[in-house]
């Protein structure tokens, strides 16, 4: 009955929250475009679908995924743990967590509905010159290696913006030698691995590390993944582009 109770109240919430903007574009449609034919029918099921998706997708969140991601850091933190008596924590002590949070990463990116949608229309839009596997392997690759990364950075208690800003910094180097057929695209991959799928098991497996390694705060060192899980992803495309474009190169020398 709480559960029921529960999922209700974050439906009723999530209908508060979406009401605005609807009725925003609703005044925005009659009074700047002058569209007086619009069908209010269709429309209020349609807000209807999406708050009780929104609000279900949430609470599910909240039930399922979060509680998930938690344990999961817990157990593998429980398997992993190594500190010395002054409480100093042997980072590889942890490699399960590392190896995890890189499965983790690579199946939630390729399972990512939205990277799915974006490698499809650059298949499309480039004549297959870029593969719509290629361009998922790469990214999945990159968030993988992101998380994996971050939780070295959690277990470890380094400073987050020490990677972040080096990791902008080979950005912007790999950026002055791609190509520009992908570049573009490579910038946008790193905003659609961190959706519906990814967010919430990345965020819950930074969150329950930090709340299980000794000495780490959960506010100040258990966010902070899905910056990783957006920077890291553009990298791998970047260089998936410039190998591509290497082997390419090699092969016309190869040919007679």
């Amino acid at each position: 009955m709480a559960l029921i109770i529960d999922t209700v109240a974050t439906i009723l919430n999530t209908g508060i929250n979406v009401l605005p903007v609807a009725l925003f574009l609703i005044v925005f449609q009659r009074l700047i475009h002058r569209q007086s034919n619009l069908k209010v029918g269709q429309l209020v099921v349609g807000f209807v679908f999406v708050v009780i998706g929104l609000g279900l997708f949430l609470a599910g969140l909240e039930r399922g995924l979060f509680p998930l991601g938690r344990l999961m850091a817990e157990q593998l933190t429980a398997v992993s743990r190594g500190e010395n008596a002054d409480g100093l924590v042997f980072w590889y002590a942890y490699y399960w967590v590392f190896i995890f949070a890189f499965a983790v990463g690579f199946g939630t990116t390729v399972a990512e509905p939205s990277l799915l949608a974006v490698a499809l229309k650059a298949n499309e839009e480039s004549g297959g010159a870029i593969h719509v596997w290629g361009l998922r392997v790469a990214v999945a690759l990159g968030v993988a290696f992101g998380v994996a990364l971050g939780c070295f950075r959690i277990v470890t208690g380094t400073p987050l913006h020490w990677y972040i800003i080096a990791g902008y910094v080979v950005l912007v180097i790999q950026t002055a030698f791609s190509p520009k057929l992908i570049t573009a695209l490579a910038y946008d991959t790193g905003g659609v691995t961190t959706s519906t799928v990814t967010v919430p098991l990345v965020a819950a497996l930074g969150l329950g590390l930090a709340e299980n390694v000794p000495g780490r705060d959960p506010l100040l060192d258990g966010f902070g993944l899905i910056a990783f899980a957006s920077l890291f992803p553009i990298m791998s495309v970047l260089a998936y582009a410039q190998l591509t474009a290497l082997w390419s190169r090699r092969s016309r020398r190869g040919s007679p």
